[in-house]
C-alpha cells in the first residue's frame, strides 16, 4: 500500500535517477519539504510518454553513465521516510528479477506507462510477488468501460493523465483534468492523483479541488536542468505543499 490513508492531499514530486551526482539529495529535499511519496524515473533512451524536459533529463543521466545498478546503489544510501515509486518502460519491467531488485532497494510501487491493461498481468504478478503496487494510468481518452476495469484492478493509487500528450510544463491546467479525476474517484477508494502538466503551485491547488493529489515532474526537472540545487528544489516542493495544504503529517523543514 503506497498511502496509509486517503484523507489528505498527496504530493508526489519526481526525479530522474542519476541525473546529477547528488540526485539523491533531491529526494531528501523533497521529503523534507512535504512530499507524501517520490517518483523516480529510470532514464530511458526512447521515452514514449515523456516530453522534452524529461527526455533531456534522461539524456543527461545516460550521458553520466546512469544504469539501474548505479541508481539502486545510490538509493542504498538514502533513508526514505516516504514511499518510493519507480517509473519505467515495459522492456525493462518484464525482465526476470526486476521487481525483486526494486523491492530490495526499498521501492514500494511501479509505474509502467506503455503496458496496456490487456498485457499487464505478467508485470503486475511479478510486482505483487515482490511486494510492489503496480500503479495504473488513465487518460481523458480512456473509454468508460475500460476506466471501470482499470479502477477495479488498481493498486497504490490511480495516475490520472491530465492531457492527451506527453509530459511537460504548461501555462494552465488542462480542463480535462478535473472531470477525469472526478470520474475515476467514483470508481475506486484509492487516491486519484493528477499528473502531466502540473507546473505551478496554483495548478496543484486547482487540481486537488477534484483529485486526491498531484504528481509534479517536468517543472522540477526543468529547474534542475537549469542549475537549481537540491535545496532549491526542496523550497519549490514546499511551495506546492503549501498551496495544496498539509500532507500525511510530514513536517516541512527548512534546509540547514
Amino acid at each position: 500500500m503506497i498511502f496509509a490513508d486517503n484523507t489528505t492531499k498527496k504530493l508526489v514530486p519526481y526525479a530522474t535517477g542519476g541525473i546529477t551526482r547528488d540526485w539523491a539529495d533531491c529526494l531528501r529535499a523533497y521529503q523534507d519539504h512535504g512530499a507524501d511519496a517520490i517518483e523516480i524515473g529510470l532514464p530511458f533512451s526512447d521515452p514514449m510518454l515523456d516530453g522534452p524536459t524529461i527526455q533531456e533529463a534522461s539524456d543527461r543521466a545516460l550521458a553520466r553513465g546512469a544504469t539501474l545498478d548505479r541508481i539502486l546503489a545510490d538509493l542504498a544510501g538514502f533513508r526514505a521516510e516516504v514511499p518510493l515509486i519507480v517509473m519505467t518502460y515495459a522492456n525493462l519491467a518484464i525482465r526476470p528479477g526486476f521487481a525483486a531488485r526494486l523491492a530490495e532497494a526499498g521501492i514500494s510501487g511501479l509505474i509502467v506507462p506503455d503496458a496496456p491493461l490487456d498485457e499487464v498481468a505478467p508485470i503486475r504478478d511479478a510486482a505483487n510477488a515482490a511486494g510492489l503496487d503496480l500503479i495504473p494510468l488513465v487518460a481523458p481518452s480512456t473509454r468508460p468501460d475500460r476506466l471501470r476495469d482499470i479502477a477495479a484492478g488498481a493498486q497504490g493509487f490511480v495516475y490520472a493523465v491530465s492531457v492527451l500528450g506527453t509530459t511537460g510544463e504548461r501555462d494552465r491546467l488542462d480542463a480535462a483534468a478535473g472531470p477525469l479525476a472526478t470520474a475515476v474517484r467514483a470508481l475506486t477508494e484509492l487516491p486519484v492523483l493528477i499528473g502531466f502538466g502540473v507546473s505551478t503551485p496554483e495548478h496543484a491547488a486547482a487540481a486537488v479541488t477534484h483529485a486526491d493529489g498531484v504528481v509534479v515532474a517536468s517543472a522540477l526537472m526543468r529547474r534542475l536542468l537549469d542549475g537549481a540545487s537540491p535545496a532549491e528544489l526542496g523550497t519549490m516542493t514546499g511551495r506546492f505543499r503549501e498551496a495544496m495544504g498539509s500532507g500525511n503529517g510530514v513536517r516541512v523543514r527548512e534546509p540547514v
